[in-house]
């Protein structure tokens, strides 16, 4: 079984930052791809970034290129999202998820596990 845990998430001011971890245990990550998702109210569930664990590889939604940044510990078996120049727009539940396969998809259905989420409020 794999667990999911995210932190960080909290209130900032638009055009701050903030970063979000999300440390998964349970088995070996190595062919995996991670996801990070948000959820903002009233809206549906939307892909903002995946990693390939194995090698690093990123995709990017549109809406966040250029402002956020995924990484990944592959010691600490824990992924990173970096977020700049926040804005009232990105306020929602950022959800990190797990993939069971080296490849990066951005559906949700795509993801096998999932953690709780962590809220993200910016304010104007």
């Amino acid at each position: 079984q794999v667990q999911l845990v995210e932190s960080g998430g909290g209130l900032v001011q638009a055009g701050g930052s903030l970063r979000l971890s999300c440390a998964a245990s349970g088995r070996t990550f190595s062919m995996y791809a991670m996801g990070w998702f948000r959820q903002a109210p009233g809206k549906e569930r939307e892909f903002v970034v995946a990693i390939t664990w194995r090698n690093g590889i990123t995709y990017y939604a549109d809406s966040v290129k250029g402002r956020f940044t995924i990484s990944r510990d592959n010691a600490k078996n824990t992924v990173y999202l970096q977020m700049n120049s926040l804005k009232p727009e990105d306020t929602a539940v950022y959800y990190c998820a797990a993939r069971r396969s080296g490849t990066i998809r951005i559906a949700n259905i795509d993801y096998d596990y999932w953690g709780q989420g962590t809220p993200v409020t910016v304010s104007s």
